[in-house]
């Protein structure tokens, strides 16, 4: 459950599975002290429903929380794919514009604008700061309102900048993320 919105987390991570495809999920979650049980319960699930969203959600937190972020990114970007072609967006993140779809509405747009939050993060942890930055700059122009919290990502990365000292972030002093937006600018 969001605090902020009352909404089930669920529509952040995809929907509704079915039962079948839950039931893996759910058996991988159990099986996390075995990394190799549950890797292959999350390919069985994706592989019984190539569209199941929430499985995409699953698969590339799995390779995060394991560190295996060139795994993480593969599914998260093909999690992309998948709910670009459901939500009839662009075929590459960079295509897709405001009036695109209601990103704020549940269903495969705003997952794929959840995932494109989260691909952000992965770059950002993976050392490429220009490309998380570019990620960040789309979903602030999708969801000006940071629904999905995009600027928690976009602090991170402020606070993670090379020759910063601590407790300092580029950008104006004072003015935070979200300030720099409602300006119009974008860091």
């Amino acid at each position: 459950m969001n605090l902020f919105t009352g909404e089930s987390s669920r529509s952040l991570f995809g929907g509704d599975a079915p039962e079948s495809v839950n039931r893996l999920l759910h058996e991988a979650a159990a099986a996390h002290a075995d990394p190799t049980k549950a890797e292959a319960l999350l390919w069985s699930a994706r592989l019984s429903a190539p569209e199941c969203l929430p499985v995409y959600f699953a698969q590339y937190k799995f390779y995060f929380y394991r560190k295996r972020l060139e795994d993480a990114e593969r599914c998260a970007r093909d999690g992309l794919r998948v709910a670009a072609g459901l939500a009839r967006l662009g075929r590459h993140w960079r295509e897709v514009q405001g009036g695109d779809a209601d990103f704020s509405a549940i269903g495969p747009a705003r997952f794929w604008l959840f995932t494109l939050k989260a691909l952000a993060f992965i770059r950002l942890r993976r050392g490429d700061r220009a490309e998380a930055q570019a990620l960040l700059e789309k979903a602030a122009q999708l969801d000006p309102a940071d629904n999905m919290g995009a600027s928690v990502i976009a602090s991170l990365k402020d606070a993670s900048a090379p020759d910063t000292p601590p407790g300092k972030r580029p950008g104006p002093a004072g003015d935070s993320y979200l300030d720099r937006l409602k300006k119009g600018g974008s860091q």
